[in-house]
Formats: C-alpha cells, structure tokens, sequence
C-alpha cells in the first residue's frame, strides 16, 4: 500500500529480536482504518474517542505495529488492568507512544521494553521538579536545558512503561544516573519499587523536534 511506506519516517534495529519505528500521520482517520482487521469491540472503544488527535493516536499505532509484525493475520492488542498494551496471540513484547504528529511503536521478540515520543517545548521547565530530584536536576546543563530535561522524562516514562504496573512515582522510584546530553546516547537508570530493584540503561535520540526514550530489560528474569 503506497501510503503505508510514504508515513514511516524511521525504523532502527536495537537487536535481532528488538526494534521500534517512527511513524509520521499523515493519513485520514479512514486510510488508518482500512489498514487494520478491527472487531468489534474495537471499533465500540473507538467510537469512544472523540475525532481528534486521540482517535488518530489510537489508529496509527495499531497500523504501525501492523507494519512492524509483518503479518496479514489478526493482531489482538490488549491493555492489562494497569493500562500496559499486550499482544494476546503473538509471543513479541510491545510498548506505545506518540505525541502530536508522531506515533512510536517498540516491539521485541524476547524482552520487555519502553518508549516514549514528546514534542520538545519550554513548558517542561515548569514542572522539571516534580519528577526530577535535586540530584538530577543538578546535573542538568544550561546549555542544552530543554532538550536534556526532554530526555530525563522521556527515559523515566520509558522505564515506567516497561515495569508497566500503576503507583510508580516518577520522583520516588525512578533514578537516572548522569549523564552529558548529546542529541543522542545513553546512560544507566535504576527502578526501585521497595520490591523491585532494577538497574536499566536507557538510550536517547533528538528526531525531528521530538526526543525519543527507549528501553529494553537486558536483565529479564
């Protein structure tokens, strides 16, 4: 389908079972729609969804996890009781994400991963202290500021997706290690529940006005 390769605006491998895409939107609600084997209860919760942004979120990334699977057959994507999406009848581990005219889809074959797509814009200044300690903040540079701050949100809601349970406090229970930010890298994190304890390493991209975060669980148990 011509339209289908004319919106994917990035594809990267992290490993042979590992990968995630970024997908431009810019079908209609229709196009999106008739590349997808809905049933009926999905169709119900879309109906559910106003006509705007969320239903074209909805809709375009089913149709990039479509593209990632590379199957014809019926994807049943599920979300848990915490909100987690999950594939019902394939084995593969998928996370979500997208932000104005992006969607963002990871999918791995044999490990839990995360991903996240914001919008880069001033406004996270205002709210930095609230997801970010006093130790983080401090090694948040001047010279980069907006763009590092994008990557610290983007990698603790990389982690949170992954762990994909509700209750987890950004401030409290996610950590970053520090880092010097470069358009693109990494650098450790550390989830820390009071039951769990996990230590990560989260990578970073800037694409087209957008940081990405993404995470896969090397440590999986």
């Amino acid at each position: 389908i011509l339209f289908l390769r004319m919106a994917l605006a990035y594809h990267r491998e992290i490993d042979r079972d590992t990968s995630f895409a970024i997908w431009k939107i810019e079908e209609s609600a229709d196009e999106l729609l008739a590349q997808l084997q809905l049933k009926e209860h999905e169709l119900s919760y879309l109906d559910t969804l106003n006509n705007g942004k969320r239903n074209m979120h909805w809709l375009s990334t089913r149709v990039l996890l479509r593209r990632m699977m590379d199957t014809d057959n019926y994807i049943d994507c599920k979300v848990d009781s915490s909100g987690k999406p999950y594939l019902s009848n394939f084995p593969h581990h998928i996370s979500l994400s997208h932000s104005y005219d992006y969607a963002a889809v990871m999918v791995s074959k044999s490990k839990a991963v995360g991903i996240d797509i914001e919008i880069v814009k001033d406004k996270i200044e205002r709210i930095a202290h609230k997801f970010l300690s006093k130790e983080e903040l401090d090694f948040i540079k001047d010279k980069d500021r907006i763009d590092q701050l994008y990557v610290t949100w983007c990698a603790k809601e990389a982690i949170y997706k992954l762990h994909g349970k509700k209750n987890i406090s950004f401030l409290e229970h996610i950590k970053l290690g520090p880092f010097e930010y470069e358009g693109s890298g990494s650098f450790d994190a550390m989830l820390n529940t009071g039951t769990r304890h996990r230590k990560f390493k989260v990578h970073y991209e800037k694409f087209d006005g957008y940081m990405i975060g993404f995470v896969a669980d090397e440590n999986e148990e």
